[in-house]
């Protein structure tokens, strides 16, 4: 899942940032409101994770010029004003949930799947393909009822090709998920990633296996 963090606190940035990924998610890290429009208008993210006290502008306006233009990612607030009027302005305004600093980025973590589980959202159920199944909230990996393990990478690879089991999924929308904009990604990470993913179903015995259409993309079939 790719998340879109806006923090002006490089320190706290990068803390969030390594946390998050090894919890399973991608994420794309600026300081300011600008940067994070931007952002938003280049890539389809899963959620945001806003701080109020950006440098250039008001966090709440942010988030009302976003439902103003009918962006609906859901909004998870992150700030150091933990009075109740600010948790009450700021879900009024159209964000979906509030963690006051300091905070835990285990929760963190699970109030992130928790939005990402609401009908209609990224998470959500169990996916299944032969003998494969991947619980999207857990993160777990199942063959033959069997949990494997699998690296948080090759999970959100195959996360992406299960939801479109039997249909092509470009290079371009693996590298844009998984890596977004701000990871260094060469010509060959995706082919590398895919790869080891298929080695990887190969030897825990699935019955789905990964097809390579050259200059299109990949598909999961069984």
């Amino acid at each position: 899942m790719r998340i879109l963090l806006l923090e002006d606190h490089k320190r706290l940035s990068q803390s969030i940032v390594e946390g998050l990924c090894k919890s399973g998610f991608g994420v794309d890290s600026f300081f300011t409101a600008e940067e994070g429009v931007g952002a938003i208008k280049t890539l389809a993210y899963d959620a945001m994770i806003l701080d109020l006290g950006l440098p250039d502008r008001d966090g709440l306006d942010l988030i009302s010029e976003l439902r103003g233009n009918n962006v609906s990612l859901p909004i998870l607030i992150l700030t150091a004003r933990d009075a109740v009027d600010d948790r009450v302005i700021g879900l009024d305004r159209g964000a979906d949930d509030y963690l006051a600093k300091p905070f835990a980025i285990t929760e963190l973590a699970a109030r992130l799947r928790a939005l990402l589980r609401r009908p209609g959202r990224a998470l959500g159920g169990v996916l299944e393909s032969a003998n494969v199944s991947l619980n999207t909230a857990l993160r777990q990996v199942e063959v033959d009822g069997r949990v494997v393990a699998i690296s948080p990478r090759e999970i959100g690879a195959l996360e992406l090709l299960m939801r479109r089991a039997g249909q092509v999924v470009s290079k371009r929308a693996i590298e844009d998920s998984l890596y977004g904009l701000v990871e260094d990604v060469n010509p060959n990470t995706v082919e590398a990633l895919i790869s080891r993913l298929r080695k990887r179903l190969e030897e825990i015995g699935a019955r789905c296996s990964i097809h390579t259409l050259y200059g299109i993309g990949y598909l999961l079939r069984e």
